[in-house]
């Protein structure tokens, strides 16, 4: 993402907590970045970074929790307040936009048959803490800042080189694993949304100066279709090729025995992901049908920004 904007000519403020990757170290050593350090949970360390630099076109916020499992209040602090935060801080600074990396999680987990876009709304039930803090985060950035000063961006299941999330935990159970295991009645032939990185890091940047994507919430997702058992293969070929793998179909139910004990332990525990997979969450993700559009995200970046 920091480079996509240094590559249209950005000058970047890499906002870091703890770790600090090599390719951001070596664009600040080029003078095109300048790496800073902040808590998102903490107002006055947000306020400290801000002040020395006073004047900024664009805040993307993208740091938070990534999981399916963990503490309530570890998702309040990171995914939440973390908001409420930079709301604040975009008023009294006169950021010209805030941009919030949410999720199209926020339409909940169940079979989706194409809709459009603009006539999704938020899932009824948020009985997990991802998914809850999301959707409260929206609703907080929307109710506290004027439509010209914030956008929304809700990738799918992000993937790609590197990705340290959904990509990781495939290419771990498959390091182990003969078979690709599907539950349920899709037999791992439902869509799967996929968002590759860098359309990822490209809607944050036209969500950031885009004169259309103000006030607006767009979904990320590759133009490819992508089944369940498709990405899996994906994953397969690039970190084992060669090995074969099969496709099995277990019942739902026993899907659900599984991924309520993983997902009681994982939570016990506060773990960052779950101990193995799937999740109860996960298994509800990756047994549905996703299948809606990202007809805008199509439409802006063939526009011009």
């Amino acid at each position: 993402m920091v480079l996509t904007c240094v590559n249209h000519n950005c000058f970047v403020y890499a906002l870091v907590h703890n770790n600090i990757r090599n390719e951001l170290v070596e664009l600040e050593e080029q003078n095109k970045i300048k790496i800073i350090s902040a808590d998102i949970t903490s107002f006055d360390s947000l306020e400290n970074a801000f002040n020395p630099i006073q004047t900024l076109d664009a805040v993307i916020h993208c740091a938070g929790r990534a999981s399916d499992i963990g503490w309530d209040r570890e998702f309040r602090q990171t995914n939440y307040e973390s908001i409420k935060h930079l709301v604040k801080l975009t008023s009294q600074y006169k950021v010209k936009r805030l941009v919030f990396v949410s999720s199209t999680d926020v339409y909940g987990l169940k079979d989706f048959h194409g809709q459009n876009e603009q006539q999704l709304s938020y899932a009824e039930k948020a009985n997990n803490p991802y998914l809850k803090y999301k959707i409260k985060a929206e609703k907080y950035l929307k109710a506290n800042l004027p439509a010209n000063q914030y956008c929304i961006i809700r990738p799918a299941a992000v993937w790609g080189k590197d990705d340290p999330t959904l990509t990781r935990r495939i290419k771990d159970f498959l390091a182990f694993s003969p078979y690709i295991i599907h539950f349920g009645k899709w037999k791992g032939q439902n869509r799967w949304p996929l968002a590759h990185v860098d359309n990822v890091a490209l809607a944050n940047y036209i969500g950031a100066f885009h004169r259309q994507a103000c006030g607006i919430a767009i979904n990320v997702l590759d133009e490819k279709k992508t089944t369940m058992d498709e990405f899996y293969r994906y994953v397969a070929k690039a970190y084992f090729p060669g090995r074969k793998y099969k496709s099995i179909t277990l019942p739902f139910w026993l899907g659900l025995v599984i991924g309520s004990f993983v997902s009681i332990i994982s939570n016990t525990f506060n773990l960052s992901h779950p101990f193995i997979d799937p999740s109860l969450y996960a298994l509800y993700s990756v047994s549905k049908n996703l299948d809606f559009d990202e007809k805008l995200f199509r439409s802006l970046k063939e526009s011009d920004i």
